[in-house]
């Protein structure tokens, strides 16, 4: 089947359900009445070219309610066709996010156990985890509400409980091993 255009599809620019039977119920309508005419003409006797007129538009009408009608029942498959397609991609949306969540969750496990075997306070840990995410000393020190001078205080004191240099090490140590080899051996090539 050779796809078209929607509006190539469509007989008029927003052209709902109701107004295509409508359309189509008026047109199967006037078919009939040009055969019944067509046939009591036949009957008695007229013209040959009379006839032929009457017959194409009787048969004008029927292709006319055949396309409205075929349009709507290709509408309408395609739409079902989209719900069917969208309800898939919602359950391997919800499926991935799921999946994901449970990674991120054993991410979030392994990361605390480390913080709790390098000893961290509660408020150290929770730095840990902010420079983790990547936010700055002042982003931190908002989200916590304290000054500055006590998140970069928290900060240093990760840094040198952990045997660490600083953020981009910390940030190294957790995700080393989550990087596939391939790039691991890519970054080396380019120094």
């Amino acid at each position: 089947m050779i796809e078209t255009s929607d509006t190539a599809e469509t007989p008029g620019p927003g052209m709902g359900a109701k107004e295509r039977a409508v359309t189509a119920t008026v047109l199967v309508l006037i078919a009939l009445l040009a055969a019944v005419d067509l046939l009591i003409d036949l009957r008695d006797g007229v013209t040959a070219w009379h006839v032929l007129a009457e017959a194409l538009v009787a048969t004008a009408a029927c292709f006319g309610a055949f396309y409205l009608l075929r349009g709507g029942w290709e509408l309408r498959r395609r739409l079902d066709v989209q719900a069917h397609d969208f309800s898939v991609f919602r359950q391997q949306a919800e499926a991935w996010r799921a999946e994901s969540r449970n990674h991120v969750e054993g991410l979030s496990r392994a990361i605390a156990r480390q913080l709790d075997q390098w000893q961290l306070s509660d408020a150290e840990k929770e730095v840990a985890f902010l420079l983790l995410k990547g936010l700055s000393l002042k982003d931190i020190a908002a989200a916590r509400r304290t000054t500055e001078k006590t998140a970069r205080v928290q900060s240093s004191a990760v840094y040198a409980k952990a045997g660490l240099a600083g953020r981009s090490e910390l940030s190294a140590f957790f995700l080393e091993d989550l990087l596939p080899p391939a790039a691991a051996s890519s970054s080396v090539d380019r120094r």
